[in-house]
């Protein structure tokens, strides 16, 4: 513990440092981020710890937990290392630098099937804009963006969160797919009794994908429990690589199966009685102010799905001009 004579103190970069520590759980892994080798991170934080006057990590074989007096520096830190960010890039955008980074996060799906080519589009006309994209299911995309982790989210279902902001931007369309040797394979739709007793591949739980499905099959009356559940897997890829081996049948977005069944690797199936479609929405949380960055992303993200006209610039409580 620090003598009473002790003036506790710290540098924004050693402060930095170890919040990347925290956040990944491993030395290794900061050293990686913040482009700086192993030695010197441990070198920093051996530092940090000597100008606050404790210790602030516990190494616990390859894994990193902050101590509760490393817990407090952290969320601390978090918020004026974020502070220190907004302020460089509020000057950066006054004098005219069209440059940052914007942490954002996807689902999915379009994490995977959409971000990548809207994020190309844009830096072609933000050259100098850093994006980078977390991707995970739609509960952990919220709750990043709840969290402060990332400025924006783009997810595929709305989740009863009163600090989020909600855009829609794309529409998207889930399917049933079927393996290429299923009895079904040849037909046009089926209704919703017909899947009683087909194996069928299930999304995990959090997905935007699952979370519309059960409303779905809860406007029939029914609920997942009157599925034949034999997997549960954590992405679409996953699924749809299951459906193709034969495990079963399922329910998955059109964007992540088109491919599969043009080359004849799945067959799609209708079912006429299940409502399957869906908005992607662009979530931002109310309480926050977006960087000129996220926000040059945020306008950009409207305008590419075609709302630039139905969507208020500055919706209350949304996005706030600066």
């Amino acid at each position: 513990m620090p003598s009473p004579a002790h003036r506790v103190d710290f540098e924004l970069r050693h402060l930095e440092i170890f919040c990347k520590v925290v956040e990944t759980g491993s030395i290794t892994k900061a050293a990686h981020i913040v482009h700086l080798a192993q030695a010197s991170v441990s070198e920093r934080l051996a530092r940090l710890e000597e100008l606050v006057g404790t210790r602030l990590l516990d190494r616990l074989g390859r894994k990193v937990e902050p101590t509760r007096a490393g817990d407090i520096l952290y969320k601390a830190g978090r918020d004026l290392l974020e502070k220190k960010r907004q302020v460089c890039e509020q000057m950066e955008d006054f004098l005219g630098m069209s440059r940052g980074e914007v942490r954002m996060g996807g689902s999915t799906i379009p994490g995977e099937y959409l971000l990548p080519g809207v994020i190309r589009r844009f830096h072609q006309l933000h050259p100098g804009i850093s994006v980078s994209v977390t991707i995970g299911d739609t509960r952990d995309v919220v709750e990043r963006a709840v969290g402060g982790l990332l400025e924006l989210g783009v997810v595929g279902a709305r989740h009863e969160e009163k600090h989020l902001h909600y855009t829609p931007l794309w529409q998207d369309d889930l399917v049933l797919v079927v393996p290429s040797g299923h009895p079904w394979r040849d037909r046009e739709s089926i209704c919703v009794q017909d899947l009683e007793g087909q194996p069928f591949v299930l999304r995990e739980e959090g997905s935007g994908t699952r979370g519309l499905l059960e409303q779905a099959l809860q406007k029939k009356g029914k609920s997942l429990e009157f599925l034949t559940t034999v997997a549960q897997l954590g992405s679409s890829t996953a699924v749809k690589e299951a459906v193709k081996q034969g495990l079963g049948v399922s329910i998955l977005s059109w964007r992540a199966v088109a491919d599969a069944v043009r080359l004849g690797l799945l067959c799609r199936v209708h079912v006429k009685d299940l409502c399957l479609a869906r908005r992607f929405y662009l979530i931002t949380d109310k309480r926050r102010v977006l960087s000129p960055p996220a926000r040059a992303l945020w306008d950009f993200l409207v305008a590419d799905a075609g709302n630039a006209l139905c969507v208020p610039s500055s919706p209350e409580g949304g996005p706030a001009a600066f």
